[in-house]
């Protein structure tokens, strides 16, 4: 499949894919693994949650998103990278049989000033559902060559299998928002990433050649196996979910333990370096904002900024996030 050119795309094209059917045992399946939050779950369990219902993880549906972006505008083939999402939003829930429709609009184009041949296509994304609802919208920028450009060398990197990493035993009261001290840092534990995960996860959601293909991957670019970097962020989230649930259990036996909902949304996320089959990234959040929300008593939001950082201690991830959360008992 040829990947796609710089030439392919020009300001105000607006390209709508074919709707992807989203099925229970997917929403469940993806929870399960990455943000296992009672509402992406189970029925039962939603019911009682700030969700109500059975709902798509946020982190999913972006997943999605990039399956339908490779399926439609890139034609099947692989661009050269992205370096991150400018702004996130989630605006409406994703549920069990909801077929979702991706709307591609290119906004800008420019040619790469230190690359010649290379170049950058800014674009907005929206995921539709078939009632009517716009579920998911995005900006962000992704690099690609002209045609007939000497392809960019592959880089040199290590490929390899993590080496073993041993749950955290430390445990923190989880406070109710208004109690919540900014610029609290929360280390959030390391995640793994072995080339079996990256090609099972980029089969699923980002089915391009340097996840899929070891050799594939070691003649482009980027010079070896990478993770996609949707699965570097629903990494993030296990972390995050898999600490929580140890601060829960912590805080349960001192008094109640405040409920975290859903986000919004996010903004700022920076893919910074690539992860390779081999890594193992430490992710941390630092609450860096809060406040009331106005249109549901009772919660507020919290503003964190989320990193990982690799086993050589390069960052290689971080966005600002903004998550509801209980804000007093």
């Amino acid at each position: 499949m040829p990947d796609p050119a710089l030439e392919d795309f020009a300001v105000g094209d607006v390209i709508v894919g074919a709707p992807l059917t989203v099925t229970r045992d997917a929403i469940v399946g993806f929870a399960q693994a990455f943000d296992f939050q009672p509402f992406h779950l189970d029925e039962a369990a939603a019911e009682g949650t700030f969700a109500g219902r059975l709902i798509g993880s946020g982190w999913h549906t972006a997943a999605l998103g990039m399956r339908l972006l490779q399926q439609g505008p890139f034609k099947g083939g692989s661009s050269l990278g992205a370096p991150g999402i400018d702004e996130l939003r989630w605006l409406a829930p994703v549920l069990p049989g909801d077929a979702l429709t991706l709307t591609f609009r290119v906004v800008g184009l420019r040619d790469s000033a230190s690359k010649p041949g290379l170049g950058f296509v800014t674009a907005e994304v929206a995921l539709g559902n078939p009632r009517g609802e716009t579920v998911l919208t995005q900006r962000f920028t992704f690099m690609l060559a002209r045609r007939g450009t000497d392809p960019l060398p592959p880089r040199p990197v290590e490929i390899g299998v993590p080496g073993p990493v041993a749950e955290p035993e430390d445990a923190e009261i989880l406070p109710f928002l208004r109690d919540a001290e900014i610029g609290a840092v929360r280390e959030l534990g390391a995640y793994p990433f072995t080339a079996e995960a990256i090609i099972a996860f980029a089969e699923a959601y980002d089915p391009q050649a340097f996840h899929l293909d070891h050799a594939a991957a070691k003649r482009s670019h980027f010079g070896g196996l990478c993770a996609s970097g949707w699965h570097t962020a629903a990494a993030y989230m296990n972390r995050m979910l898999t600490t929580r649930a140890r601060d829960a259990a912590y805080t349960a036996t001192r008094g109640p333990v405040p409920e975290a909902g859903p986000s919004p949304g996010f903004k700022n996320l920076r893919w910074l370096k690539p992860v390779y089959a081999g890594d193992t990234v430490r992710f941390s959040a630092k609450l860096t904002d809060k406040r009331a929300s106005a249109s549901r008593p009772g919660w507020g939001l919290a503003f964190a900024r989320n990193t990982g950082v690799n086993q050589r201690g390069e960052p290689v991830f971080a966005f600002d996030s903004a998550v509801f959360h209980c804000w007093e008992p």
